[in-house]
């Protein structure tokens, strides 16, 4: 039988080597621990000058948005008033709807009651170029208008459609006391739309398959993904003709017998019709622009801007910056937790 004989240098050795790894490892993750820790700090630093940043810049804005109402003559902050008799202008422009959660409805509201508040206004012009959008939008708009001019009879109301006044925006110029227009101008398109892409015989090509889970037959209606079924077609129909006939009964309601309707069958088919088009079937009542207007029908050419627009600081705010500052916070929270 052989023995190996052990010596105390083996011994040694071998706790010499473990001692050698077990303080590399340690300085190892002591190193790896610092780093981690500097850069925790970097980015609690960096969140938090973002966010010193964006105060400042909001501080500044506010101060700025400040000294700018200050200076306006007008008690609505908006706009000057001009001395003595005038005529109110408002415009209404771009897609008919509430954008990124701006009211349109209310800032008309609110521009619409600051010129019937002024004694000096003798007349109201909504300048229109729009083509269209939202139908609840422009039935709430519709019906503001309709309400305004109840309480203030004296108050005439006119809509002046300049390049393009159609869908929505023919909606709620149906609540003026007359419509003008130019020769040229786009009008009318008393129609409802609403569509899709079916994409089922791509997907089918592609071999890709739909995993769509509802809870009710029709909770998946309108999905590109899915066949649509004739009963789920029958429904949309029945909701665009449901609208439509709200369209027709606001404009039948705000132009009375104005309208040509028998002589005009397409009258409410969706068709645009040119200015010189739309007096003869009845959409508009004459031609004219703004200056035309204020100077000939209501005899008072001072024209004074009444458009209340969204605060800057609130737009710039929820457009941008709103998302900005919740990510830093929400950067730093994690950070901090």
């Amino acid at each position: 039988m052989q023995y190996r004989i052990r010596r105390a240098d083996d011994d040694s050795s071998t706790s010499s080597h473990q001692s050698n790894e077990s303080w590399e490892r340690n300085t190892l993750r002591d190193v790896l621990l610092e780093a981690y820790k500097e850069q925790r700090r970097g980015r609690l630093w960096r969140n938090f000058w973002r966010i010193v940043w964006v105060l400042i810049f909001l501080s500044l804005l506010i101060n700025v948005r400040s000294c700018s109402d200050s200076e306006k003559s007008s008690g609505h902050g908006r706009f000057v008033s001009a001395a003595g008799e005038h005529t109110a202008v408002i415009s209404l422009t771009g897609e008919i709807g509430n954008e990124y959660g701006e009211d349109q409805v209310e800032l008309l509201r609110e521009s619409l009651e600051a010129a019937y508040s002024n004694s000096d206004v003798k007349g109201i012009i909504i300048r229109a170029n729009s083509p269209g959008g939202s139908p609840v939008v422009s039935n709430t708009a519709f019906n503001e208008i309709r309400r305004l001019k109840a309480e203030h009879k004296d108050i005439p109301l006119y809509v002046v459609a300049e390049d393009m006044c159609a869908s929505g925006c023919y909606y709620i110029a149906s609540a003026a006391d007359k419509i003008y227009a130019d020769p040229s101008s786009l009008v009318g398109s008393i129609g409802v739309i609403g569509g899709g892409f079916d994409v089922t015989e791509l997907m089918d090509k592609l071999g890709i398959k739909r995993r769509l889970k509802i809870a009710g037959s029709n909770k998946g209606m309108g999905d590109p993904f899915t066949p649509e079924t004739p009963e789920q077609a029958k429904i949309w129909e029945g909701m665009l003709t449901d609208i439509h006939r709200e369209f027709i009964n606001a404009v039948k309601l705000g132009r009375g017998k104005r309208l040509k309707e028998k002589e005009n069958p397409d009258l409410f088919s969706g068709r645009v019709y040119s200015g010189t088009e739309a007096k003869k079937v009845g959409l508009i009542d004459d031609f004219g622009s703004i200056y035309t207007v204020s100077r000939d029908v209501i005899q008072a050419p001072e024209m004074v801007d009444y458009t209340v627009e969204e605060d800057d600081f609130r737009k710039l705010f929820r457009r941008g910056l709103r998302s900005e500052v919740s990510s830093a916070i929400e950067a730093v929270s994690n950070r901090l937790w």
